[in-house]
């Protein structure tokens, strides 16, 4: 799917960008929103969180590091948020990746407010810087690019993340998603495909098993597919991200360390707000 319309300078940038910075990125998805009766009373997570992640590669092993964690509260135009972030850095000898992300929502609609995400390899480098207005639903980038949203609680790729966790999860069930801010990047189809226990560096985990299927023509060639393993607790912390990318193959990222826990954070999580 693409735009109506003239592409900017903009948006051909980023249609130009390489598959190598996908790495860390794979399971930072398209977005979405849903029509759903409700969800969990309160959100499985809170500021200060800390997960650390392993990244492997299939015939090649362990070649980086992956963190995510909030900070906060700040403020954006008026409104209070939390900071989400996204740290990785991948490679072997002088081929290295970085991948740093970071979103500001607004925790009581989980709706995204602003978004950057800076890109780095031996052959290019990328760069988005995104402010969304959910109120007037529209988005604008700050090379140019700019458009309008179908929901009035749009989502980047890692507030997405962040949202999965807060979806009530039936066994066989599929959702479909359409709350990415730019409306080229929607539906995003959620599976439950099942339940597993994963074994990572963070100990032994009961998870729920998602398969994902993705808009993101700049890393995949139009569709993705990944899957992710959810813890099977009230936490839903993400175990295990795996996905299959053209010319790298299948990146794993398992959990390597979390904190502080869940019950730390508890009597910090506001109520998750209702979906539409």
């Amino acid at each position: 799917m693409v735009r109506s319309g003239p592409m900017t300078s903009a948006g051909a940038r980023r249609m130009r960008r390489t598959l190598t910075g996908a790495l860390g990125a794979a399971w930072l998805v398209a977005l979405a929103g849903a029509s759903l009766q409700a969800q969990s009373a309160d959100l499985p997570f809170a500021i200060g969180e800390r997960l650390e992640y392993r990244v492997r590669v299939a015939g090649l092993g362990t070649i980086g590091r992956g963190t995510m964690w909030i900070e906060g509260p700040a403020e954006v135009r008026g409104h209070d948020a939390w900071v989400l972030r996204f740290d990785m850095k991948a490679g072997r000898g002088p081929f290295k990746a970085e991948d740093r992300t970071t979103s500001w929502i607004d925790p009581e609609r989980m709706a995204s407010l602003r978004y950057t995400k800076t890109e780095r390899h031996p052959l290019s480098r990328s760069s988005e810087s995104v402010e969304m207005f959910p109120e007037t639903g529209r988005w604008a980038e700050a090379g140019g690019d700019e458009g309008t949203s179908t929901s009035d609680a749009p989502l980047d790729e890692l507030s997405f993340m962040y949202f999965l966790r807060t979806i009530p999860i039936d066994a066989d069930t599929t959702l479909r998603f359409d709350r990415h801010f730019d409306t080229a990047r929607n539906p995003t189809l959620v599976r439950v495909v099942g339940r597993e226990r994963v074994t990572t560096e963070a100990g032994e985990y009961a998870t729920v098993v998602l398969e994902m299927r993705v808009r993101d023509p700049r890393r995949y060639r139009g569709e993705g597919v990944i899957r992710i393993h959810l813890s099977d607790d009230d936490a839903r912390v993400p175990v295990r991200i795996e996905s299959r990318m053209p010319v790298v193959g299948t990146a794993v990222m398992s959990l390597s360390g979390r904190s502080p826990s869940a019950v730390d954070l508890a009597e910090t999580r506001p109520a998750a707000p209702a979906l539409p």
